[in-house]
């Protein structure tokens, strides 16, 4: 696999554009997380500095090559914002001794799945964000520890069957919230984005890009393997999502939470679900009415929190 796909990333690295290109990176057909890094990063462009903690998109660079052009570390799962924070402050003291200059500083990006987002870098985070660290952070989440065979992490959504949840009720937890542990924190800004909707996507990371301070997108990332849909439904089932309101299209900034796409009109949960092999138990050989319920409550408790103010 390694001989197979180096000539084709060096030829990625080797084109004129700054777009990172899906193709000929050896990647799962369909993956969500790629699509939303794919669109991120015309807006970052080239100064970046990629920490990226192990995961699926660890995939994307096979040493020597990338298909970014800007530069790019690898760290453990749990260490990548402490790797961000070295990265940060050794810029910052060359560029204080004159060995850097403004136009060769890079912006630091941290890149990791859910299952360090929501969880095993979730204390090192923490720390960085109290600190005030000027660095972007990139979750695309799958639900999942999608690298290892798709087992349950700290965002995989109540009833979902994964590798670890094989039993009738699938995942007995719920979905941590991200948005709202990182917004506790005060940051410089915290947005939730889905590549289905690239324009909204693209939207925030400009205000990302444009702030300094820790600031996070997550991005939505369905995952064909993990979640058991055709690959070629990988961006209707972000639009469900979306449609649906069981992603909701937030940011938080200076203090505030606004919503940029609100649903006019929700779908069923249903329509999201039934796509997807995770919650085919909750359908097959009949339908876990009980269930769904419990999951449209679920979704209808957070709108009706929100149109109350």
């Amino acid at each position: 696999m390694v001989t197979k796909h180096l000539p084709v990333i060096k030829k990625l690295k080797d084109m004129p554009d700054n777009h990172l290109l899906a193709s000929g990176t050896p990647m799962c057909a369909g993956c969500g997380g790629l699509q939303a890094i794919n669109q991120g990063y015309d807006v970052l462009g080239d100064n970046t500095v990629f920490v990226n903690a192990a995961g699926c998109m660890s995939l994307l660079s096979i040493y020597p090559f990338t298909p970014f052009r800007g530069s790019w570390l690898y760290t453990a799962m749990a260490s990548a914002p402490a790797g961000a924070q070295g990265v940060r402050d050794a810029l910052d003291i060359l560029k204080r001794t004159g060995r850097v200059g403004e136009q060769d500083d890079l912006q630091v990006v941290v890149l990791t799945g859910d299952g360090s987002a929501y969880g095993m870098g979730l204390s090192a985070t923490s720390g960085c964000i109290e600190r005030d660290l000027d660095f972007l952070y990139i979750c695309y989440d799958n639900e999942g520890y999608g690298n290892t065979g798709h087992q349950y992490s700290g965002a995989t959504p109540h009833w979902a069957k994964t590798a670890t949840s094989k039993g009738e009720t699938g995942f007995k937890g719920q979905k941590k919230d991200l948005f709202a542990i990182w917004a506790a924190h005060d940051p410089a800004y915290v947005a939730t984005v889905n590549p289905a909707e690239p324009l909204d996507l693209v939207q925030k990371f400009q205000r990302a890009k444009q702030l300094q301070g820790p600031r996070l997108l997550i991005a939505l990332s369905p995952c064909p393997t993990g979640w058991n849909f055709d690959p070629s439904l990988s961006m209707q089932v972000g639009q469900l999502a979306q449609e649906t309101g069981v992603w909701p299209l937030k940011e938080y900034l200076k203090g505030q939470v606004r919503h940029t796409k609100p649903p006019k009109t929700r779908r069923p949960i249903g329509d999201y679900l039934m796509p997807q092999g995770r919650f085919a138990h909750l359908f097959e050989p009949q339908e876990n009415h009980g269930a769904v319920a419990e999951i449209q409550a679920h979704v209808d408790a957070y709108w009706a929190k929100v149109e109350a103010g």
